[in-house]
């Protein structure tokens, strides 16, 4: 799975006679592999140059690339330096988002060649999933979605959070996920309040939330879901704020579609919220991209204005959080698409009374 044709394609668009990619998720998404490696793409080919511990794999799965292996005499730099002269490159984008002032400067000094800030390119290209990075996210969130139904056999008043994150892992991993996509949020009680709470030492009680936010990874690509469930019968205000909170999230998915900015779609979830009188409560965005990264643009976030291309692949994820009480959050993934948009998140959402 490699995208260099499209970035060749797009060189001509941003003035650019090449493009030097260097970042994890650059590199995977050029060729398709990594390899703390570099990647540059010309508009008519591309290098992609990597070190001994990776060269034979390497020389395996990268196509479409001539796969050259760096020693103490020539490195990365030294190979982009001579490729950049033998073919007159003369205007070479780089990923602005990701490349430190130091290494700049040292690019700068090094390389024969203006550099521009292009990473609105990459950006642009990567808001876009293709069939085989849909089935990727498609599989890591089936993955996901077989850890919730399993996980729900393990929570029970004695268990703490950390024993619950920990076996969200493992559920994940020994199904076929090669690493979680960041690390599992397990709150339970008043520590649900807190959006990115760590899982500690808390122990579930009767009469708790539990909210639990995770994900993991498949072909480089993640899948993100929360949900939250009740250990013993929740009080009339506990369903009430997640009643709230899942129609918020109807309310986007309903409003999902491509070519919409995400700001609208993140005010029609938080429409819902404020009009229920919790909308000093959610406090953050609606939803954001994901893809190689677990946090892509563009968002669907209240200052957003970009529209959100067909293909694009963005959490819908309203909560509540009650400093000191309680929160409430769910989340599922949604693919673009013209006039509406796809669920690809399988677990149910009305309300888990364990």
């Amino acid at each position: 799975m490699n995208h260099l044709n499209q970035i060749a394609e797009k060189l001509p668009d941003h003035g650019l006679d090449a493009m030097l990619i260097v970042s994890e998720p650059g590199e995977r998404y050029a060729v398709g592999f990594l390899g703390e490696g570099y990647v540059l793409v010309t508009r008519d080919g591309a290098r992609y140059s990597t070190d001994g511990r990776y060269i034979e794999a390497a020389r395996r799965q990268v196509t479409g690339a001539e796969v050259c292996l760096i020693s103490r005499e020539k490195g990365h730099l030294d190979l982009a330096r001579d490729w950049i002269r033998d073919r007159g490159l003369k205007k070479v984008g780089f990923e602005s988002g990701a490349v430190s002032a130091d290494r700049l400067r040292l690019w700068e000094k090094e390389l024969p060649c203006e550099l521009t800030p292009a990473q609105e390119l990459l950006d642009g290209l990567r808001a876009s999933k293709d069939g085989e990075e849909l089935a990727a996210m498609g599989l890591a969130q089936a993955i996901t979605d077989a850890a919730f139904t399993e996980i729900l056999d393990h929570i029970r008043p004695g268990v703490t959070e950390r024993e619950v994150a920990a076996r969200l892992v493992y559920e994940m991993l020994r199904r076929g996920a090669r690493k979680v996509s960041f690390d599992p949020i397990v709150a339970a009680g008043a520590n649900g309040s807190m959006p990115h709470a760590i899982p500690g030492e808390t122990v579930i009680e009767p009469g708790m939330f539990v909210t639990m936010d995770f994900g993991c990874v498949v072909d480089g690509y993640c899948s993100d879901m929360t949900r939250t469930v009740a250990v013993g019968e929740p009080t009339d205000e506990m369903r009430r704020v997640y009643e709230t909170v899942l129609a918020a999230q109807k309310a986007g998915i309903a409003a999902a579609r491509a070519g919409i900015p995400g700001r609208e779609l993140d005010a029609a979830g938080r429409k819902v919220i404020d009009e229920a009188g919790y909308g000093a409560y959610f406090s953050h965005s609606f939803g954001h991209s994901l893809g190689l990264e677990i946090h892509e643009a563009p968002n669907a976030s209240p200052s957003e204005e970009r529209p959100l291309p067909a293909g694009a692949v963005v959490s819908a994820e309203p909560g509540i959080y009650l400093p000191g009480r309680f929160g409430v959050r769910i989340e599922d993934v949604l693919v673009l698409r013209e006039g509406g948009c796809e669920d690809i998140t399988r677990s149910p959402k009305e309300l888990i009374v364990l």
